[in-house]
């Protein structure tokens, strides 16, 4: 038995029918590195013998008595991965498509909250012969690191060849005694009002510290400024997905050319498809987009829970035309937000969100859309962008080779789009979710990231033409000289 920190327990809290907090991954398979190819009968037998024994696929939520402290993850006693593992084709003529439009409709359905929080749909029908897996979990259960951490768990390095099954037994699923966890829940909330005094002086510290950065010029940018657009308002449970794919060495090679870093391309690959996109819809803002970027720090503490994360709030600068300009600007607001989120106490969230209460929180997040809250306030943030490191080297998912990995993260009320890339091998899978009402065709979007890159790499090799042509001539060798005594 293991209590849910505050941050994991009020991705339960936040959701509602319309705001679901899945996190979810399209893994895309080539059979044909498997001798005799794979089925559903072969992939459901082979995942069964490794969940099994993987205590985030076993475990399930239970709530305190009267909600008394967060809920505990305990031993599902009635685990079945039949009731996890399913198995459907995708709609003819089996393209891309027709693939995604099944990933938005599973992304849309709600986890049952009285079993393991996660799903895995076998994909078959593709016609290019592909098999697809849509893997679905609940974000009170990953965040990127530990989600990459359990697929690697399914996946090898070597073609053909299976992961070595974990020694680990599954331990026996029982229900915890409910007075010792009403017992626990009374004392925590004793301590809460210790905490808070603790807590507080900390946060309000912050708070001229940043309007002091920010005056100065050294501040991420701030929430609440952000412009609005048809994707900042209240969502809806329909969802829409695209996806494409990229080539690595090609944004290494900008990164090379103008001395940013990776994840600098990357957001200005974001950027720039956005405003591509924007200005064909006719509602490019004057002002920046704001994004929130999630940032791990699993390395700064040692705090219980799954989810150890902190977030930035960047500009997009999408009031930049120019693709090298926008580059340059967006590496710059990087280092700047950067050495601000190092200022903040990375325990920051993670300590106020011990205070969550299920009843408060998931109350104010209903009457928060019912009410249409997020059309009366300025806008917080427009979207959500990750990235997400993967492997370096090719992988392969119970022997198969992986030649697609597109993830998707939640959308939020006032922020229904959600935009992560995932670096792996030599390539770059973008995911693209949003609520389906304010993006109805996500394709128009993901389609503009290929022409965002080509904008910035032309730029870059003709950056390091005009370096050489301008570089002085090397001196002529001389001729070589023998000495005699």
């Amino acid at each position: 038995m293991e209590q849910l920190s505050g941050l994991d327990a009020s991705f339960l809290y936040l959701e509602t029918s319309s705001q679901l907090m899945n996190v979810c991954a399209l893994v895309v398979l080539d059979p044909t590195t498997v001798e005799g190819g794979i089925s559903f009968e072969k992939f459901s037998t082979e995942l069964r013998r490794r969940v099994t024994v993987l205590p985030p696929f076993r475990r399930r939520v239970h709530n305190a008595p009267f909600n008394l402290g967060h809920p505990v993850w305990v031993n599902d006693p009635d685990f079945d991965v039949d009731r996890h593992v399913h198995h459907v084709g995708v709609p003819e003529p089996g393209g891309q498509r027709e693939l995604a439009q099944l990933c938005e409709h599973i992304a849309g359905i709600p986890l049952s909250r009285d079993r393991p929080l996660w799903e895995m749909w076998y994909v078959d029908g593709l016609r290019d012969g592909n098999i697809g897996v849509m893997a679905k979990m609940h974000h009170a259960t990953v965040d990127g690191m530990t989600g990459a951490n359990l697929i690697s768990h399914l996946c090898g390095i070597e073609p053909g060849v299976l992961p070595p099954v974990p020694d680990e037994q599954p331990l026996p699923g029982r229900s915890p005694n409910s007075f010792a966890l009403a017992a626990r829940g009374a004392a925590t909330r004793a301590r809460h009002p210790v905490e808070f005094v603790r807590l507080l002086p900390r946060t309000v510290r912050m708070l001229p510290q940043w309007v002091g950065r920010a005056l100065r010029g050294e501040a991420m940018a701030t929430p609440f400024t952000a412009p609005r657009t048809s994707f900042n308002g209240t969502i809806t449970a329909h969802r829409s997905v695209a996806f494409s794919r990229l080539s690595l060495d090609e944004v290494k090679e900008v990164k090379r050319v103008f001395g940013t870093t990776v994840n600098d391309v990357m957001l200005a690959l974001a950027a720039g498809a956005l405003r591509r996109y924007l200005t064909a819809q006719q509602e490019l803002p004057d002002s920046s987009l704001i994004a929130t970027v999630p940032s791990s720090v699993h390395d700064e503490h040692d705090l219980g829970g799954t989810n150890k994360v902190s977030a930035l709030f960047c500009s997009l600068r999408t009031d930049i035309a120019d693709p090298v300009e926008r580059l340059l600007a967006i590496a710059e607001s990087n280092r700047t937000a950067k050495e601000h989120h190092k200022a903040i106490d990375a325990t920051m969230l993670q300590n106020w969100a011990d205070f969550a209460a299920p009843n408060t929180f998931g109350l104010a997040a209903r009457a928060y859309s019912t009410l249409g809250l997020p059309e009366k306030h300025p806008v917080v943030h427009n979207l959500v962008v990750s990235n997400v490191p993967g492997p370096p080297v090719p992988i392969y998912m119970l022997g198969a080779r992986v030649v697609g990995m597109y993830p998707f993260g939640p959308v939020f009320h006032g922020a229904g789009l959600n935009l992560t890339v995932l670096s792996s091998d030599n390539d770059v899978d973008v995911g693209v979710i949003a609520c389906r009402e304010q993006v109805s065709d996500p394709w128009a979007l993901s389609d503009e990231f290929a022409p965002s890159l080509q904008d910035m790499l032309v730029a870059a090799r003709e950056r390091a033409e005009e370096s050489t042509r301008d570089a002085p001539p090397s001196p002529a060798a001389e001729p070589a000289t023998a000495e005699y005594t």
